[in-house]
């Protein structure tokens, strides 16, 4: 299969020429693996290669995806036998026993298994530069991050490696790296995919598996492929009243959308972001929607409190158990991971539970917003994609985090008020994605908007607990009305040319 006629085709259009005969299952397999190797020296998206293995995959005949390559990410994507780092030192010993959920069902549908993208330590940051991987490369412009936590994935996808790869997001890690990228990224509702048999809820319930993709239909395709619970979830949620791939080619109803262009934080937010929201609302309203200036009433610096809660506390429960089950030691993790730790290990029990209980606020104030709207569209993100290395921790923080951990100063830095400061400051470039989170609630990134110079940037629209077919639905109208596709072609040329953009 030549390379032009393998970019040419989304994971559905890839499936059909398998199953139709016009291409083998080899062929395909073959591309991507010849695409990786022209390309990934460039973006480092695959941290884990599983080449041979992927030629030798057994492909179940008829399966919805049989024969399509796909990148799993590395965290919480776990394969029997295969590493899973979550992108630390900590965790290279780290052997899945048994296949997830996630992994199980994509492969039961299919999908090849060529290899695992990078990821920051333990899912951490909006970029993906770990020690122990290093950086990945956003493939419209190399000197750039392609986000994260899902940035390897996202990466590898814009390139044209595969049609679409596992992705995961507890804070936005979906949908970052599909703004960044040029790319559809739709964070499912609560409970809509199984996050076993490892964990009952990923991130106490803040995090869920997906994919991110180039087309509408392959993410709701592949939605079909891993949604519902499995045998020991804690819940289930209703599902949808047909298959998601079918439900996406009905026109949504005439939908009432609230937009806000203001971080919730307070923090800046950059001209080209609003811009695409300003675009988008046109355009919404040139297919007959309603669009008006409108948000969710919350209380910002509560949110973000809440959840740098949670990244304490997970963060200090996944560094424990590196230490206990496969002897990590402090130096196995970088200085913020052990900094975030130690505030967790120092968080008093109550405040953290206050914390986790006040989601509740968030919710009930998106509930009483979706009385009025059917969804609300905001930017993305705040920022564009910082260069690589620009978010590296100062020399003289560095020194400062170093002189706490060794005072073990957790308590005085509670105490002190710092906390905030840290929540602002690592949540200011990407303020608008949490709040889909800790509700639970869908929410997506479609690629509607690029700048002069040719960066994508993307929008977000979020829905009501269990309303993900709506969102694929308006996603499946805006791409017929400003179809993204045809972009592609010029991150895949600069990227396999060695062009920065």
């Amino acid at each position: 299969m030549k390379e032009s006629e393998y970019l040419r085709h989304d994971a559905v259009a890839l499936a059909e020429l398998i199953r139709r005969g016009d291409v083998t299952a080899r062929e395909v397999c073959d591309a991507a693996i010849d695409r990786a190797g022209k390309v990934n020296g460039r973006i480092n998206a695959i941290c884990h290669p599983q080449f041979s293995a992927a030629l030798q995959q057994p492909v179940p005949p008829g399966a919805a995806f049989a024969g399509v390559p796909f990148l799993l990410k590395d965290l919480a994507q776990e394969q029997a036998g295969e590493p899973c780092t979550y992108g630390s030192r900590g965790l290279l010993q780290n052997l899945a026993l048994q296949d997830s959920e996630f992994v199980r069902r994509s492969r039961g549908a299919g999908l090849v298994f060529i290899g695992r993208t990078a990821t920051p330590e333990f899912g951490l940051k909006a970029v993906t530069e770990s020690r122990l991987w290093g950086p990945s490369r956003n493939p419209w412009d190399t000197r750039l991050t392609p986000g994260g936590s899902s940035g390897g994935s996202g990466a590898a996808v814009a390139a044209g490696i595969v049609p679409m790869a596992g992705a995961n997001d507890g804070g936005g890690s979906i949908r970052i790296p599909a703004a960044y990228n040029g790319l559809f990224g739709l964070k499912p509702s609560r409970g809509r995919i199984s996050s076993g048999p490892y964990m009952g809820e990923a991130w106490t319930g803040a995090s869920t598996d997906h994919v991110v993709t180039r087309t509408v239909r392959d993410s709701a395709a592949m939605l079909d492929v891993l949604a519902g619970s499995a045998s020991g979830d804690p819940f289930t949620i209703a599902p949808p009243p047909g298959r998601y791939a079918e439900l996406m080619k009905q026109p949504p109803r005439k939908l009432r959308i609230g937009m806000f262009t203001a971080s919730p934080y307070g923090t800046e937010v950059a001209p080209e972001c609003v811009a695409a929201v300003e675009e988008t609302a046109r355009l919404l309203t040139g297919l007959g929607h309603e669009v008006e200036l409108a948000g969710p009433d919350f209380d910002g610096m509560a949110l973000a409190r809440c959840y740098l809660a949670l990244y304490f506390g997970e963060v200090s429960a996944l560094m424990a158990r590196a230490q206990e089950e496969f002897g990590a030691r402090d130096n196995d993790f970088e200085l913020e991971t052990r900094l975030i730790a130690m505030l967790g290990r120092s968080m008093p029990l109550p405040d953290y539970v206050r914390r986790r209980q006040q989601w509740n606020d968030f919710a009930r104030a998106l509930g009483s917003f979706f009385e009025r709207y059917d969804l609300y569209l905001c930017p993305t993100t705040g920022q564009l994609p910082a260069r690589i290395g620009q978010l590296d921790t100062p020399a003289h923080m560095q020194l400062a985090a170093r002189l706490m951990l060794a005072l073990k100063a957790g308590t005085l830095v509670h105490r002190s008020g710092q906390v905030d400061q840290m929540a602002l400051e690592s949540l200011a470039r990407t303020p608008f994605t949490q709040l889909g989170n800790l509700t639970g609630t869908p929410a997506m990134s479609v690629p509607l908007h690029w700048t002069e110079s040719g960066l994508p940037v993307g929008v977000q629209f979020g829905a009501g607990h269990g309303e993900d077919a709506l969102l694929l639905q308006l996603a499946a109208q805006l791409e017929e009305a400003s179809p993204w596709f045809a972009h592609y072609q010029r991150a895949e040329a600069a990227v396999a040319q060695g062009d920065p953009g």
